[in-house]
């Protein structure tokens, strides 16, 4: 809402034109309808920066690329990867890694890791969501070779760590020998930092 004030200020002031720096693109996981009558909320933000005044969007790691679609303007779509992946291979570029995605969905993010990391094996986690429960999810099992491995489990956010956390638990079940979680977006509300404290063998 502060954002908004302050686009709808500068408006106000005569601005030729304003670009809106955007870190984080809150409620961007709510970019469709997964039952009737629901807000699409992604697309309702977008929507008001414009409606504000705002000529242009910059924002980082999107929850999904789409969400670019939603601004009636230039969006620019950084990617936090270049910094995170230089960061995860100084520290544990010796070891033995395998990119792992928390789902299916972002598959192609996990690519892009692994071309990063010297073309380190993917994996990935099958998981369900029930609908009636947000910001849950069920991990159902692993999907690639895992086993004695350093698992790099690549996210763009996290916000309970529910996900996240059961995501590490199904890897070391696996039988990863450690788990490296590299995510953008540290929402970490409610009980996400004692469930981050409490998962072991994660860094």
């Amino acid at each position: 809402m502060e954002h908004l004030l302050m686009v709808d200020a500068l408006k106000r002031a005569s601005a030729k034109r304003i670009t809106v720096v955007l870190p984080f693109y809150g409620y961007a996981r709510q970019d469709k309808k997964h039952r009737g009558r629901e807000p699409i909320s992604a697309r309702l933000l977008a929507d008001m920066f414009k409606t504000t005044g705002a000529d242009r969007l910059i924002c980082v790691d999107l929850h999904t690329s789409q969400i670019q679609g939603f601004f009636d303007g230039p969006v620019d779509h950084l990617m936090a990867l270049p910094i995170l992946s230089e960061y995860v291979a100084e520290r544990h570029g010796h070891e033995d890694l395998t990119v792992v995605s928390p789902d299916a969905g972002r598959i192609k993010v996990a690519e892009q890791w692994s071309s990063r990391l010297g073309g380190a094996p993917l994996a990935f986690i099958h998981k369900t969501r029930d609908i009636s429960r947000p910001n849950e999810s069920i991990a159902n099992r692993v999907v690639g070779e895992v086993k004695g491995r350093t698992c790099v489990l690549v996210d763009d956010m996290i916000d309970t760590g529910s996900t996240i956390v059961k995501a590490a638990d199904a890897l070391m079940e696996a039988g990863a020998s450690d788990v490296v979680i590299a995510a953008t977006h540290a929402i970490l509300s409610g009980p996400a930092i004692d469930r981050l404290k409490n998962c072991p063998r994660v860094r």
